[in-house]
């Protein structure tokens, strides 16, 4: 299985345990937006929990090797917010060890 096909899966399912089987524990999330960074568990924390979540329409994976994932997605907001992002995963080992992303507002 590919890390995108099992990322999807985790990623989709809130999947707690399949999300830190897939991330390394040295992950950073660059968060350019905010200028923080988040760490392992906070992203795991943030992607498992319940409650309304973004709306992921027309995913696409750009580009897959074993060293990097870059996908592209437009995301609705629970606040009606809408962007397209693009999304850059460095993987070590088969691990997500760094994620960046770049968001457009979309009118």
């Amino acid at each position: 299985m590919t890390f995108s096909t099992a990322w999807k899966e985790a990623f989709e399912n809130r999947d707690r345990q399949s999300l830190n089987a897939l991330i390394d524990d040295d992950f950073r999330y660059v968060r350019h937006q905010s200028g923080k960074d988040l760490n392992k568990s906070d992203i795991v924390d943030i992607w498992s929990a319940s409650g309304p979540r973004p709306v992921r329409r027309d995913y696409r994976i750009v580009y897959e090797n074993p060293d990097i994932l870059v996908t592209h997605q437009f995301m609705d907001f629970p606040s009606g917010d809408k962007e397209s992002v693009m999304v850059i995963m460095l993987l070590t080992d088969g691990k997500l060890v760094r994620m960046e992303t770049g968001a457009t507002p979309v009118t």
